[in-house]
């Protein structure tokens, strides 16, 4: 069972750039593995934007300013476009991110996501536009993402948005659920449904 999830106030990651792909989330060169090590994802999210050729940190990225941190991603348009690679969602996972909130999001990154219990949460480009601004203006501004009243709120300015979520997933999102334990936990229902079915 993973950790649920309810109502999340956090501090952002702004990331204010456009048609981030998932090649861009985690380099091919990492998709060798085929177990998911949430450390060695996390390690290396946006890995050659992180560190530069040389392997030293790059101080300009915003992973490496210590004034931004927090478990919500601030992600420009088409976010996790490119390749289907689920590894994008284990790095995002791996790194502690809960939620990342853009304007658009590529369908099938946005359903690895959800899978791997990261909250994609889709607002308006002028609410994106907001959030980043106040982040800029002040990296400890406070953000809530409520999934049960699927709404976000900028806590500097009191504005909300709603959001949109498959029923099911938000069904397992609260409930700690992935696939497999909904299953296991509906087995009884499963099997009284076979019976009366056959």
């Amino acid at each position: 069972m993973k950790q649920k999830f309810d109502i999340i106030t956090s501090t952002c990651v702004p990331l204010p750039l456009e048609n981030v792909d998932t090649d861009q989330i985690i380099p091919a060169r990492f998709l060798k593995a085929t177990t998911r090590e949430e450390s060695f994802f996390g390690d290396n999210l946006f890995r050659d934007w992180r560190y530069n050729a040389d392997g030293s940190v790059n101080k300009d990225f915003v992973l490496n300013i210590p004034s931004y941190s927090g478990c919500i991603l601030l992600a420009g348009k088409n976010f996790g476009s490119g390749s289907s690679r689920e590894h994008a969602a284990w790095a995002i996972a791996g790194y502690g991110f809960r939620v990342v909130i853009s304007s658009f999001f590529a369908d099938i990154h946005k359903n690895n996501e959800l899978n791997n219990f990261v909250l994609p949460v889709q607002v308006s480009e002028a609410f994106l536009k907001e959030l980043f601004q106040t982040v800029h203006d002040n990296p400890k501004a406070l953000v809530t993402v409520d999934l049960p009243n699927q709404t976000v709120t900028n806590l500097s300015t009191n504005h909300s948005e709603q959001f949109e979520i498959n029923a099911y997933k938000k069904l397992c999102l609260m409930s700690g659920l992935d696939d497999i334990d909904f299953l296991v936990a509906n087995k009884d229902k499963i099997e009284v449904w076979e019976k009366r079915n056959r």
